[in-house]
């Protein structure tokens, strides 16, 4: 509750309602245009709308504009005039410069020294009806001030377009007027714009010259030839939603260039006046629930007892000697090409020993010296060809049996030549698999043919340990501690 509190606190001047609002009776309100409007035309043609729907007017209908916090789609407006509809735009220093720029229509500066002004105050000068001298004659007021003598205006811009009618004018002491209102005709309709939307809120209405200015735009923008007809008139003020098109229905294209234009709009408004306040109160919110759920999280958190060093098995690959060997050989990282080449070293001990053509010195000494067991990956003491030769004479193993046994023994060299080489990643442990099981069989057919009273019985005693492979899912699977 604290941080949605903070929050709402952040958010608060966000929430407050903006000025020009239709609403609003305040001094910066506009509540006395909207009377004047239905009071001028009947409640029922005066009609204010939240989003701009392109598809709800028609060719008789105006369109009044104030202070636009977005870009018009310049498309639609200009479709809506040239079908005979009228829009009027009334915008200082908001999003309207897009839809101006579009018809051509500049921002100006006002005179720093007006001849007439309210207060004392040279920001708020007072304009005056400007008269139509277009083609070298005078073409008399605008309808919008043709019983206007005077417009109080408040801190407002100037306009510029060398073919649009002037429409009020704010003179200058040194002789350089500006234009603050202009109109023109778009076909079959009209576009009216004026740089000082503050001159209709409710402070500046109470002057019977903006009062009566306000009455003229209102009826001109509904006023329509014998054969036109009445229109209605939409007000949209401030922020508002564009949805639909004039005549017809909205592009797919359209409808996302609108989207995309809704989003930028909205991050520059963002960067430019902070986010709003119901996004203070969310961010809080979920802050605050973040919050709590990680503090619960760490307070109920339950740790595992852990044994301590001293406690803990020794692994197989540090306890060495043959657990250690395995443990080496089925790790994860290790390449299956080593497990072929200590596969072979094992075939070809054990077969020499069976076929006595290395009689090993078991008392560890003779004539030069003790002798010891070559490391895993050096040179065998006999070389599998001689071994193939000797079973191939022997009759220990067919011929099919012989060329299976070198396929395998030719796999392992190659295995031994990609080790050196840093290329062990070829060979798969489906290789591995196979390699011992030909490795096996061959060395069941050494043990059915020699027996009880092969070699190696004659030289150690019946008793002597008999050589074998393990099995294939010992050798290529992986080391479980």
């Amino acid at each position: 509750m604290v941080f949605v509190a903070i929050g709402w606190g952040l958010g608060m001047g966000a929430a407050r309602a903006g000025g020009f609002e239709l609403s609003d009776e305040t001094w910066e309100g506009c509540s006395q245009l909207l009377e004047l409007a239905q009071n001028e035309l009947g409640e029922a043609r005066v009609l204010v709308r939240a989003s701009l729907d392109w598809t709800e007017l028609g060719p008789n209908d105006g369109l009044l504009l104030l202070h636009p916090e977005q870009s018009l789609d310049s498309e639609e407006a200009a479709a809506f005039m040239k079908a005979g509809g009228r829009l009027a735009v009334l915008d200082d220093y908001a999003s309207g410069d897009e839809l101006l720029s579009h018809f051509k229509i500049q921002r100006a500066s006002l005179p720093e020294r007006p001849i007439l002004y309210l207060r004392g105050n040279p920001a708020l000068p007072i304009a005056e009806p400007a008269v139509d001298t277009s083609g070298g004659r005078v073409m008399g007021l605008h309808p919008t001030v043709a019983r206007v003598d005077r417009v109080m205006l408040n801190h407002g811009t100037g306009l510029v377009h060398p073919e649009l009618t002037p429409v009020l004018e704010v003179r200058s002491v040194d002789g350089k007027d500006v234009v603050v209102a202009v109109a023109g005709q778009v076909e079959k309709g009209r576009l009216f714009a004026m740089g000082d939307p503050s001159a209709l809120i409710n402070q500046m209405l109470r002057y019977p010259g903006n009062r009566r200015f306000a009455s003229g735009l209102v009826q001109y923008l509904v006023d329509r030839d014998a054969e036109g007809g009445a229109g209605r008139l939409f007000l949209h003020v401030n922020k508002f939603e564009e949805k639909g098109a004039f005549g017809g229905t909205t592009p797919l294209r359209k409808a996302i260039d609108r989207k995309l234009k809704a989003i930028a709009e909205a991050l520059a408004e963002a960067r430019k006046d902070g986010l709003p306040w119901f996004l203070h109160v969310a961010v809080a919110a979920a802050t605050g629930l973040l919050l709590l759920l990680w503090t619960g999280r760490v307070l109920l958190r339950a740790y595992r007892n852990r044994l301590p060093r001293f406690a803990r098995p020794v692994s197989l690959l540090a306890q060495g000697g043959a657990p250690g060997r395995v443990a080496m050989l089925s790790a994860p990282t290790s390449p299956p090409a080593m497990t072929l080449l200590e596969l072979r070293s094992a075939f070809c001990e054990t077969a020499g020993e069976w076929l006595a053509l290395h009689p090993p010195d078991r008392s560890g000494t003779g004539s030069a010296g003790p002798v010891s067991r070559p490391p895993p990956f050096a040179p065998t003491p006999v070389r599998p060809e001689v071994l193939l030769d000797e079973l191939a004479a022997r009759a220990v193993l067919d011929d099919a049996a012989v060329g299976e046994l070198r396929q395998v023994l030719v796999l392992m060299n190659e295995a031994e030549t990609a080790v050196i080489g840093g290329s062990a990643g070829r060979i798969g442990r489906g290789d591995v698999e196979r390699a011992t099981g030909v490795v096996r069989r061959a060395l069941e057919a050494l043990d059915r043919h020699f027996g009880v009273s092969g070699p190696v019985s004659r030289r150690a005693g019946a008793g002597a340990r008999r050589h074998s492979i393990p099995p294939p899912e010992l050798v290529a699977g992986r080391a479980n501690e």
